[in-house]
């Protein structure tokens, strides 16, 4: 189905008023008046976007203050954006090419960060032998911090199993948990703490919780300064410079919608009835439902929710999504329909 507006918690189709609740717009930031007027503000000062490369001699200062609050953000020494989240994973993987033995990858890791001749972190349900062996290696391992199709976050206790004689890079793809989860939607870089892990990395789009087109990456000073080397960041345009300003100027925007989400979620933990139909975890704004017919017994009441074929996935993926935007009688009106 075509719409001809950007939905937020209601969409328009067939000049009939439909509740939404899909896409990734946790938050609900994309029409969320104050965002707007700030994003509106920093077009009309760095224009509609800026195509030099980020290491030309002409530097913004855009980039500088968006990328310091992310850094700060997030908690980690820096931060670097680019233009998309997928980009943002490519450019890790192709930096540390040179500098990895072998990447592993955790079950459903999203295909932004899968590298060539990866090898399964698990292996007939137990850890992958060639990591508790004794042969020292330079290892990547690449995992999602919530998975597709799942409500919490990566269970990461398999790393402590790891032989001490690997050197251990975790690569993290946030983009379903920046804005969400952690102290005020940090993420859970920071809070990410095995002896074992020489270097984390964290990726992330900004175009579902954080509300504006572009991508993150954010680690070391170090790594962070190789990202800034590679051939495809010096030879690519950056992140819409009044996007990145944008960012740094919302700060309280965020911790606010961030705050309203999860009183939201806490309504919702109230109301629903626990049910093998569907999964739903109160710190995260999305259910999972697995009941027959669902989608014409939405579109009856005038709900539209998101499916669509997933990669990796059998079927088609069905995702009830909750926003920072959604009204009391928004929840009650999904609530009575799950309950039933």
């Amino acid at each position: 189905m075509k719409v001809a507006q950007s939905p937020d918690r209601t969409l328009t189709i067939d000049d009939k008023s439909y509740l939404y609740f899909g896409g990734t717009s946790y938050l609900g930031l994309p029409n969320h008046n104050k965002f707007k007027k700030i994003l509106t503000r920093n077009i009309i000062r760095w224009g509609t976007t800026y195509g030099s490369s980020r290491n030309s001699n002409i530097q913004l200062t855009a980039y500088d203050e968006g990328e310091a609050f992310l850094s700060e953000f997030i908690k980690s020494e820096a931060a670097l954006t680019v233009s998309s989240g997928m980009l943002a994973g490519k450019l890790v993987i192709e930096t540390l090419t040179s500098t990895t033995d072998h990447f592993y990858h955790f079950p459903g890791t999203h295909s932004a960060i899968k590298a060539p001749n990866s090898l399964a972190i698990f292996v007939d349900g137990t850890i992958n032998p060639r990591l508790t062996d004794e042969v020292y290696e330079r290892i990547a391992i690449l995992t999602d911090a919530v998975p597709s199709s799942d409500i919490t976050a990566i269970d990461l206790s398999v790393l402590s199993l790891i032989s001490k004689t690997k050197k251990v890079t975790l690569v993290i793809d946030e983009s379903h948990s920046l804005g969400i989860l952690g102290e005020n939607g940090c993420g859970l870089f920071s809070t990410i703490d095995f002896p074992i892990i020489d270097r984390k990395i964290m990726l992330s789009s900004l175009g579902k919780a954080m509300g504006l087109t572009g991508g993150v990456i954010a680690s070391d000073i170090d790594f962070i300064a190789q990202v800034k080397l590679n051939s495809n960041f010096v030879s690519s345009a950056g992140m819409n410079p009044a996007f990145v300003q944008s960012i740094a100027d919302a700060k309280a925007i965020y911790k606010k919608q961030h705050k309203k989400l999860l009183k939201k979620l806490d309504y919702l933990n109230s109301q629903l009835i626990p049910n093998d139909n569907y999964k739903f975890d109160p710190r995260y704004p999305v259910i999972y439902p697995e009941i027959p017919d669902l989608n014409s017994i939405l579109e009856k009441e005038q709900i539209i929710i998101t499916h669509f074929a997933y990669p990796n996935l059998k079927g088609e993926l069905y995702r009830i999504v909750l926003t920072a935007n959604h009204k009391k009688k928004d929840l009650d009106k999904i609530v009575a329909i799950l309950n039933q």
